[in-house]
């Protein structure tokens, strides 16, 4: 479809990435299931390994499925470019190399995805990189990390778990004022919800297994530019490294995204119902939803945020022992990782996706022994309540 850019944006997602007019008048991307791709003549092979001429040579290096998915989060994203990753820690690791040098420094949201965490204390750190975790919900305590030798400024917003809001735009601003590049995790809100490049950030990445796909059977990442020559820096790590993602993921991924803003928006308005339902339950201590007043960062996500998503964290009282009576007593929600799926997924991070972390970064983190995260799906919203109120009665 020509000028897809200024459709809106359910037509976007409905056919961002397509090109009849290149695929033999296929309707759906094929998928290009090959490793390797034929040059006409050694001019061509030249040309194309120089860059002086457009075109595939190898899976690792593109392919055409690739490149309609590229394309596709990359309009929705209102980026120039992408780069699809076999999985959603294979483009924060990217970015790690791509930006931080031995002896350079970056500052992160102490509560992340556990593994975008851990990679920086358990392995960057052998390469002589520096590293704060903050509160960057707290802006002064990203301004006071600020070291001469920061590269790299690294935020997810909402954060996992604890559902705390950052301020994109002003982070953007402290980031370029000091010579650093900012990278967003926008993956909690999708492309649907929340828009970084609108806020100034550089980089934008999502693992595509949540909320992209939306269909919990493909893993995947990617990293989306508004600069030229931010991606070109980064597509060569991404090369060498051979963290490229399979033409087939690629397809599955595409197939899922045309669905994605009925997902989200379904999945959205169940949670608001939820939300509310579990503020005012007397086995829950508290509610992180950021469509609730009581959110301490609620006229921050009216600002940047499209809507407010489908992911909710609370605390149910009885600490470990009250977390996992609901694990083990809930029957409609799936206790599983993950998130961003139809299906409404619920876990105990404190013993799962951030056991890695030592007890005092949890504690400081916000991650207490009895805080529950919740993914919400597209279910009828009477029966993902009723199965939370079965389990925590059971407290």
């Amino acid at each position: 479809m020509k000028n897809i850019r200024s459709k809106k944006l359910d037509t976007q997602v409905a056919h961002a990435g397509t090109n009849p007019d290149k695929t033999y008048g296929a309707v759906a991307p094929p998928i290009y299931q090959t490793s390797t791709f034929k040059f006409s003549s050694a001019e061509q092979g030249a040309k194309r390994f120089s860059g002086e001429e457009p075109g595939f040579i190898y899976t690792r290096l593109g392919n055409p499925t690739t490149a309609a998915l590229q394309e596709a989060v990359a309009i929705l994203e209102k980026g120039t470019d992408a780069l699809a990753t076999a999985s959603g820690m294979a483009a924060v690791s990217t970015i790690y190399m791509t930006f931080l040098d031995a002896g350079s420094h970056m500052i992160a949201s102490e509560a992340i995805y556990g593994p975008s965490r851990v990679v920086v204390e358990k392995e960057f750190s052998r390469f002589g990189v520096e590293f704060d975790f903050v509160d960057t919900s707290d802006i002064e305590e990203v301004k006071n990390a600020i070291r001469p030798n920061t590269k790299l400024i690294f935020i997810e917003t909402p954060a996992n778990p604890t559902i705390k809001l950052t301020d994109i735009k002003v982070c953007a601003d402290i980031a370029h004022s000091n010579g650093a590049v900012l990278a967003v995790d926008n993956t909690f809100m999708s492309p649907i919800l929340q828009n970084p490049f609108d806020f100034d950030a550089d980089i934008v990445l999502h693992s595509m297994t949540k909320y992209i796909n939306g269909h919990t059977d493909v893993v995947g990442g990617i990293l989306v530019f508004n600069d030229k020559n931010l991606m070109i820096r980064t597509r060569k790590v991404l090369f060498n490294l051979g963290g490229t993602i399979d033409p087939h993921q690629a397809w599955l991924v595409l197939r899922g995204l045309r669905t994605l803003s009925l997902r989200v928006y379904k999945a959205q308005a169940n949670a608001q119902i939820i939300a509310e339902f579990l503020e005012t339950h007397p086995k829950v201590e508290w509610v992180r939803y950021p469509g609730l007043k009581s959110h301490p960062h609620y006229e921050l996500a009216k600002k940047q945020m499209h809507g407010f998503g489908s992911m909710i964290s609370f605390e149910v009282k009885g600490g470990v022992e009250g977390g996992r009576t609901v694990m083990n007593n809930v029957e409609l929600a799936t206790l599983a990782v993950s998130l961003g799926g139809y299906e409404t997924l619920i876990q105990h991070p404190a013993s799962m996706t951030h056991s890695a972390m030592n007890k005092q970064d949890k504690i400081d983190a916000g991650i207490t022994d009895g805080l529950v995260r919740i993914s919400i799906g597209c279910e009828d919203v009477r029966d993902i309540q009723d199965d939370l109120e079965n389990s925590l009665s059971k407290i």
